[in-house]
């Protein structure tokens, strides 16, 4: 590909006031007013500073310039060019929406909150958002270290995280999220919390998790519920609230001594060989694995916490070690296994409740969205202005996912920066007809015409005549 003009006689200019830059957040933003945002949003979030008024209008303009690819206060200018004026209206200037933020408390982040979990209900009812819920649920919940820099940042602490598999303490924010999906569906998220960095893992995990469980009934998940978790969840408290919402868990259980010892008690004839259809990469042992071995006993945990004992299945995985120095002609006198157990009360069999627990990492795909998005920053000193804006990144998410399944089957499991570049990011002429009636001339033979004309047919209705 190359230009076919000289370079020195090809100019530019920003002059046209008929254009707008993004237009398919026109239709993303009629899907967001037919699912009640603006409603919800001045119904439930009360202010009390004299910046914080009008929130009907600015937390869907905070959730436009995210889906636009805003990351920051400043990037919310991206609303304010061309026509863009012409087709929306209630569009504040990044310095307003900041001050916006900076007057939130944490109880008017609750609010919000509120707001994400009813608009999550309204979206799952207006698109096809979470197909086979009615059977089958799954929620993941877990945390991130999202790294911030300054001193200024209210709450910023060091605390644990991975990069590229290796264990490292990151001076940031720790943000706490849980995903809801089924086997046919991409994950929405169904509740958040912003907490200090140096928060432990399951600080308010009971609670958030009672939250999620709710949201997700809410969304239409009638069917069987099945929560997974990681070993820093695993408590009496997070899975005495799972179970007080009706929802199963399955939580990866650390390697005490107990644990040691109902693995050591099972039988070798217990044990049944499974082979992974694709080959998944071990942490540990820092290689490919395909195969492995299954088995599970009765288990009661918390025994020692008076009326707060659970007893369910214990189901293990064991994968044979690595010999290093076979190569060496140094052969195993005996296998050395390594085992990997779960804690569960899930209906289903061993070998399907085992592969289940491993698709958790679900979740990480979640964050790897909101990192490459929104939450590329957070972009603010006051730390409840940083929780509000993890919350709005979780209603962009969750609007984006349902922009993502109205276009069509490439966009139901589409990554929202895919979403973003396909679907929003296109630009569009506007031409003036009739009686206030505006066609929006977009590029010929976009490749994903297609698409956006599927969620802007549904979101706006039927598109005027072309002029």
């Amino acid at each position: 590909m190359r230009l076919s003009h000289d370079p020195a006689k090809t100019h530019a200019s920003f002059d046209d006031p008929n254009l707008v830059s993004r237009a398919g957040l026109i239709p993303l933003m009629a899907l967001a007013g037919r699912c009640g945002l603006a409603d919800l949003a001045g119904e439930h979030v009360k202010i009390a500073s004299r910046t914080g008024v009008n929130a009907d209008l600015k937390i869907p303009c905070l959730v436009a310039g995210m889906a636009a690819g805003a990351d920051s206060i400043d990037d919310m200018d991206v609303l304010r060019h061309g026509a863009i004026t012409e087709v929306f209206g209630g569009i504040r200037a990044p310095s307003t929406l900041g001050s916006f933020l900076r007057s939130f408390t944490w109880g008017n982040v609750r609010q919000l909150d509120a707001v994400a979990r009813q608009f999550l209900s309204a979206l799952a009812a207006g698109a096809p958002l979470l197909p086979g819920a009615g059977v089958l649920a799954f929620i993941d919940m877990d945390s991130m270290q999202k790294r911030v820099y300054g001193h200024a940042k209210q709450g910023a602490g060091f605390g644990h995280t991975k990069i590229q598999g290796k264990s490292l303490t990151i001076r940031g924010l720790n943000a706490l999220a849980a995903v809801i999906s089924t086997p046919l569906a991409a994950p929405v998220i169904a509740a958040t919390r912003l907490r200090g960095g140096k928060a432990n893992s399951a600080r308010g995990a009971a609670s958030l998790a009672a939250e999620a469980i709710s949201a997700a009934r809410q969304a239409g998940c009638t069917g069987k519920i099945v929560f997974r978790i990681d070993s820093a969840y695993y408590s009496a408290a997070v899975l005495g609230a799972i179970r007080r919402g009706g929802a199963c868990f399955s939580v990866t259980v650390r390697m005490d001594p107990k644990i040691r010892a109902a693995i050591a008690a099972i039988g070798e004839g217990a044990w049944t060989p499974i082979t992974y259809p694709r080959a998944i990469w071990d942490e540990d042992q820092q290689r490919l694995i395909s195969d492995a071995e299954v088995a599970e006993v009765p288990y009661t945990a918390f025994a020692s916490k008076k009326g707060k004992a659970i007893t369910a299945r214990l189901i293990v995985r064991r994968v044979k070690d690595l010999n290093r120095k076979a190569a060496e002609g140094q052969d195993e006198l005996f296998i050395i296994w390594r085992y990997h157990a779960l804690f569960t009360d899930s209906p289903f069999e061993m070998i399907q409740a085992e592969a289940q627990h491993r698709d958790h990492a679900i979740v990480e795909q979640v964050f790897a969205d909101l990192v490459s998005g929104p939450l590329a920053h957070l972009p603010s000193g006051h730390f409840p202005a940083n929780a509000a804006w993890l919350a709005l990144a979780a209603i962009c998410h969750n609007l984006t996912r349902a922009a993502g399944c109205l276009a069509g089957a490439s966009g139901a499991k589409a990554r929202g920066a895919t979403i973003r570049g396909q679907l929003i990011a296109v630009a569009a002429r506007i031409a003036r007809h009739g009686r206030g009636h505006i066609t929006l001339h977009l590029p010929e033979g976009w490749h994903r015409e297609t698409e956006w004309m599927n969620l802007f047919e549904t979101a706006c209705g039927p598109p005027a005549t072309a002029a």
